[in-house]
């Protein structure tokens, strides 16, 4: 039997933080410390009193899932168009998709997993349908 890796992250112990995106506060759960940084999990809300604004991009992972817990959000995503997701809506962003928010709602809250942990962005010139 091993521990190794073991987290659990409570609601009441959340601290929501600034990170890649102005516009959103970030919880980290604990999950990238504890797979060594192959597995990144966190809980992505908007952040009162800020700008929205997003320009075409992509991400190098190997595997990203969205899901929403609260309020709703539109993409913009290559090949499929907008896209609204709203509270228990689920995407899986395939590696390397290229694509943009439109917008959320003030309360949008949304559980996002990712590999590998440190992922690199890059911004491109456009969504193509």
């Amino acid at each position: 039997m091993t521990t190794q890796g073991f987290v659990a992250s409570h609601a009441r112990d959340a601290r929501f933080e600034r990170g890649l995106r102005s516009f959103y506060e970030y919880r980290d759960l604990g999950i990238k410390t504890a797979t060594e940084g192959r597995v990144d999990a966190h809980v992505i809300r908007a952040a009162a009193g800020t700008e929205f604004s997003s320009q075409p991009h992509l991400h190098k992972t190997k595997f990203q899932l969205v899901y929403i817990l609260k309020g709703w959000i539109e993409f913009e995503y290559e090949g499929q168009g907008v896209v609204r997701l709203e509270a228990g809506s689920c995407v899986h962003q395939p590696p390397d998709i290229h694509h943009r928010e439109i917008g959320h709602s003030a309360d949008i809250e949304m559980l996002e997993i990712v590999m590998p942990g440190d992922f690199k962005t890059e911004e491109v010139a456009s969504v193509d349908h």
